[in-house]
């Protein structure tokens, strides 16, 4: 068991971070999507540590995050000149690039795969873990593996309290879910995750893209994943979870049956005397995505034995929120 520090993410608990980060231990910090768990991307007994605080797949790759371009280029094979425009325009931002890795990166990072995503967080903590780290840091989601990702400190610390170091508390993270992942080393490229910026954004710098697979085949063959967030079933809260088009209907028939229900809803809703706990969600996607995580967990910890979630609007704004309410129903 570890002595996990949870500290305001002053500037001097960054420079503690940053010393820790270079010794090999593992540090939560906040980025502009979600909570990251990062440690050295150079150091594989280091990166091994990550996979091993989350329960996480051998297999599922991590992200390695940058402060720049610059900072980039040692890492990769290959820097096409599409990731030098998307890179001009995302940067920094919740863009991760999937590229040919160069021999730098241990394969503990890329789950034993040829390839390596590379981000460059914009969140002012991040950028100044990474000046103090002066190295790469490979940050996946700092909670349980497939657990719902962690938006505040206070979720890191329920998921992984004596597994990791220190925890720097920066507050509630503003964009709410993970970046939005694009391969390079496909022709045409292909967003292997839906994130913040939608494909329509992607397209206006680099001209056409593919979207998801439905199912990687790697996945039945346990081999490397191209990307994080490709697990048919992920960021999942610990309760069945349903999405459903008629929900005042589905939320009665399970009441009925003497469930705790939570329902996230779109509208106000009453229960009336009921066993179940309502929480109205926000209209607009942007809204949504931030308050998305934090609500999940909340059901958790009121205890629902179901969740009910009203089916969102179909549009392209709304398509990594459907990924991620899709994964957690699976």
């Amino acid at each position: 068991m570890i002595d996990t520090k949870l500290l305001p993410a002053t500037p001097e608990a960054i420079v503690e971070a940053a010393a820790l980060i270079r010794s090999g231990e593992l540090v939560a910090f906040p980025t502009e999507t979600v909570y990251g768990l990062g440690t050295n991307a150079l150091n594989p007994q280091a990166v091994a540590a990550i996979f091993t605080a989350k329960g996480r797949p051998a297999t599922n790759p991590l992200i390695v995050h940058v402060l720049d371009v610059e900072s980039s280029r040692p890492l990769v094979s290959t820097w096409p000149l599409q990731a030098q425009r998307l890179a001009e325009r995302f940067w920094p931002g919740p863009l991760t690039l999937v590229l040919p890795k160069s021999a730098s990166v241990p394969c503990e990072v890329t789950g034993g795969g040829a390839t390596v995503g590379l981000r460059a967080p914009s969140h002012p903590v991040a950028r100044a873990l990474l000046e103090a780290s002066k190295v790469p840091i490979a940050a996946p989601s700092a909670n349980r593996s497939n657990h719902v990702s962690p938006t505040t400190a206070q979720h890191v610390w329920d998921d992984l309290k004596g597994r990791i170091a220190l925890i720097l508390d920066g507050g509630p993270t503003s964009g709410g879910l993970e970046s939005t992942v694009l391969s390079l080393a496909e022709d045409p490229p292909r967003i292997l995750r839906l994130g913040l910026i939608t494909p329509a954004a992607i397209e206006q710098v680099i001209g056409p893209v593919q979207l998801p697979p439905l199912k990687p085949a790697c996945e039945q063959q346990n081999a490397p994943l191209p990307s994080p967030g490709m697990l048919s079933r992920h960021y999942a809260p610990k309760v069945p979870l349903e999405i459903a088009e008629d929900a005042a209907a589905r939320v009665q028939e399970l009441l009925a049956q003497g469930e705790r229900v939570g329902w996230l809803t779109l509208q106000p809703r009453e229960l009336g005397q009921r066993n179940g706990v309502v929480l109205v969600m926000p209209h607009s996607a942007e809204a949504y995505a931030r308050r998305l995580y934090a609500a999940l967990r909340e059901l958790e910890a009121a205890e629902v034995t179901r969740i009910v979630v009203d089916a969102p609007p179909q549009a392209q704004e709304w398509l990594a929120i459907w990924d991620r309410l899709r994964r957690a129903a699976a």
